[in-house]
């Protein structure tokens, strides 16, 4: 999947409690928990992102608690994707199963700026900055089938349907 917009540079340990504040967390569309992003630390976030923008983190980003809200928020919000120094292997697994690309790249991180242009390919882990090529480790092949069907549920219908012809097709 390649995937190109602006960076959003966000710093290390950005915590799931303060992407999304508790008191949103009974929200049930992704779209309304877009609307509060981060607003208690970065009231303009939302207001700044524009569809397919690319969050670029240092260490450790999704930590906290496991909020779902969080990575569905993000993707309502139109983020297209994150690259982070690393991730907390929560957020890792949430965001994989609803969808949402990310890529860890330490140099990346350590490179990138607020609004700079930014190219990702989730299936190569290519990464480019305003053209300055770099390399991330890409996607498992199983994982990118995951986040091209849009995450893990539409994952499972496919492959159950895909068992099924092929059990009917047995007889």
């Amino acid at each position: 999947m390649m995937l190109k917009g602006n960076v959003q540079k966000l710093g290390h340990s950005v915590d799931t409690d303060v992407m999304v504040p508790g008191r949103y967390l009974s929200l049930l569309n992704p779209a309304d928990i877009a609307k509060h992003i981060f607003e208690e630390v970065d009231p303009d976030f939302v207001q700044r992102v524009k569809p397919g923008d690319i969050i670029v983190a240092g260490e450790n980003f999704g930590c906290g608690s496991g909020r779902e809200q969080a990575p569905f928020g993000l993707k309502a919000l139109g983020i297209g994707g994150i690259v982070a120094a690393s991730f907390s292997r929560t957020f890792y697994r949430m965001s994989i199963d609803l969808g949402l690309p990310i890529l860890e790249s330490p140099e990346v991180a350590a490179a990138a700026v607020q609004g700079q242009a930014i190219e990702v390919d989730t299936a190569s882990g290519r990464i480019q900055l305003d053209g300055t090529p770099y390399q991330a480790q890409p996607l498992p092949r199983f994982i990118q089938e995951i986040i091209d069907m849009g995450g893990v549920t539409e994952w499972v219908k496919q492959e159950l349907a895909r068992r099924q012809a092929a059990a009917h097709g047995d007889r």
